[in-house]
């Protein structure tokens, strides 16, 4: 597959990395999962699946105690993304952003969620900081690319377990 640099769009004066990848960012891992299954005929809510889950972690570490700072932007205001407003009041990512299909966005952010919780116990139950109990929240991003054409959005095959499976699979390395 070609890129877009191999197509001579637009002139940039930086350098590519060496894996002209944006894991060419020390420290940032992307992972994928994928979900292929069925042939067909489309049955609403049970397929076929041609979709899946990409996380990008900002880096090896615990994302909700060590916070990156970030930035959003809403291009065209069509797609389903989660927790963007929290990135654009506090400028911070707590969670790996995950990309993923059209109806699995809420699930996804349930998934991170959960992950988040998983390593960071006292979410919603406190502050770890400083012991005191109270509101404690974490906010995962993710952002819908539209697969209803390739797959049977109505099931909404994606969530927890496809994230753990792209989490396991995130490399540094070539993402392919």
């Amino acid at each position: 597959m070609l890129r877009i640099q191999e197509l001579n769009f637009g002139n940039c004066s930086l350098s590519r990395g060496a894996l002209n990848s944006i894991t060419d960012v020390t420290g940032v891992a992307v992972g994928h999962a994928t979900l292929i299954k069925g042939d067909g005929p489309w049955r609403p809510g049970e397929g076929p699946f041609r979709t899946g889950v990409t996380v990008i972690l900002p880096h090896q570490g615990n994302s909700y105690v060590e916070k990156v700072a970030a930035a959003v932007h809403t291009i065209n205001g069509f797609g389903k993304v989660a927790g963007f407003e929290q990135v654009r009041e506090l400028g911070c990512l707590e969670t790996p952003i995950a990309l993923t299909g059209t109806l699995n966005v809420p699930r996804v952010a349930d998934a991170l969620i959960t992950l988040a919780i998983e390593q960071n116990p006292y979410i919603g139950v406190g502050f770890a900081e400083t012991g005191r109990q109270g509101y404690a929240s974490v906010n995962p991003v993710v952002g819908e690319t539209s697969d209803g054409y390739l797959s049977d959005i109505q099931a909404r095959p994606i969530g927890e377990k496809e994230v753990r499976a792209a989490m396991a699979a995130a490399t540094t390395g070539l993402v392919t």
